[in-house]
């Protein structure tokens, strides 16, 4: 008997409900959903369709994408016809109890196999836009981020009625689940299972960096060590890895894109396995709070033949002059051209993926 955990399956894609209905059964295993199922309702269906007969008991949290408002086919522009912030949120707690889906708003279950007694916790808490520099205020920080070419498409699509923003959305979602660790905790350790990672050095989005305040809060950087956590789950990044802090497994466990997995592996060897507890092999174990030492930086390169000629090339006027690169802000991604025939990663660090579109020029792409 195991627990196992998987996020970021993104059903909209074709390929992955094909490679998600070929899983074999876990007859007597618990399974983790960390969010990102999907945008509609159809998702979802499909998705309880296929793992619950496989999986003795399956737990659900909601990702950005499950609270995106999309609209209809033909619907009005912006999802104005679609449920908004918490009825949405509702609405998939309900679909999911239909199908006997454990939910963040259901009792938490505790785990009976291997292993530590423990009780498994899934978790709802969005993000307040807090994992930014320190001189980056918070009416600052969607500016910042869009310096870069970022914007992340909850802007236009995750809504937080009947909150006044996201923030205080996130703060009410701290507050209550809070309270339920601190309960669950007073009688056993938890696995901990979250869309957003509750740190901020766990984050690995190098190409862009700035995306990291959609990631999470800061509210939670200490409820691991405050809750007992056996382990922590959350996934969002698209870059599966184990980190261990304070003693902690903290696990990414995204499906992702298509482009994100190996389709001819299938869906079963990314399920990781949670409980019984151990780091999984073939992954790195990344202590965030000790960084390995930075290597030398290396010596120069000798400027090559095109560099030394150019100019003299240019004085004959046999080569014409590149002018220098648009600002980041006005740089368009690749996948907004209708005549792209793939996606590229630009210089100013933007990374075509679906919920991240350049600013001022373009709004944000809908899922198809």
């Amino acid at each position: 008997m195991k627990l196992l955990a998987i996020s970021d399956l993104h059903l909209r894609h074709k390929v992955t409900r094909e490679a998600l209905a070929r899983l074999p059964p876990h007859p007597d295993d618990w399974l983790i959903v960390a969010g990102d199922v999907g945008e509609k309702e159809d998702d979802f269906r499909f998705a309880w369709s296929v793992l619950r007969p496989r999986f003795a008991e399956i737990f659900w949290c909601p990702g950005n994408h499950d609270l995106w408002s999309v609209p209809a086919q033909g619907g009005a522009a912006g999802g104005a016809a679609a449920p908004r912030g918490e009825a949405l949120y509702h609405r998939w707690v309900e679909l999911c109890r239909e199908w006997g889906v454990h939910t963040p708003e259901d009792p938490y279950l505790t785990w009976p196999g291997d292993g530590p007694r423990c009780q498994v916790a899934p978790i709802f808490t969005l993000y307040d836009y807090s994992f930014r520099p320190e001189d980056v205020s918070r009416q600052e920080a969607v500016a910042w981020a869009t310096e870069s070419g970022v914007l992340c498409t909850d802007e236009s699509l995750l809504h937080p009625d009947p909150h006044p923003s996201r923030d205080a959305w996130c703060a009410e979602r701290c507050r209550v689940t809070e309270r339920r660790l601190a309960a669950a905790a007073a009688d056993s350790p938890l696995v901990i299972a979250g869309h957003w990672p509750l740190r901020e050095d766990v984050l690995t989005i190098r190409r862009v960096p700035r995306f990291s305040i959609w990631c999470g809060t800061r509210r939670t950087t200490d409820w691991h060590r405050r809750f007992r956590a056996e382990a922590v789950v959350y996934g969002h990044l698209h870059v599966r890895r184990t980190s261990l802090i304070d003693g902690v497994r903290f696990e990414e466990v995204s499906l992702g894109y298509p482009r994100d997995w190996s389709q001819e592996r299938g869906v079963e060897p990314y399920l990781r396995q949670i409980l019984p507890g151990g780091p999984p092999g073939g992954l790195p174990v990344l202590t965030p709070a000790s960084p390995p030492a930075p290597s030398p930086a290396p010596s120069p390169a000798p400027p090559s033949l095109r560099v030394l000629v150019r100019p003299l090339l240019l004085m004959l006027g046999m080569m014409q002059a590149v002018p220098p690169p648009a600002p980041a802000a006005q740089r368009r991604c690749a996948h907004l051209s209708p005549a792209a025939g793939r996606r590229r990663v630009l210089p100013g660090g933007c990374r075509c993926y679906p919920w991240w579109t350049p600013t001022p020029h373009a709004a944000p792409r809908r899922p198809r």
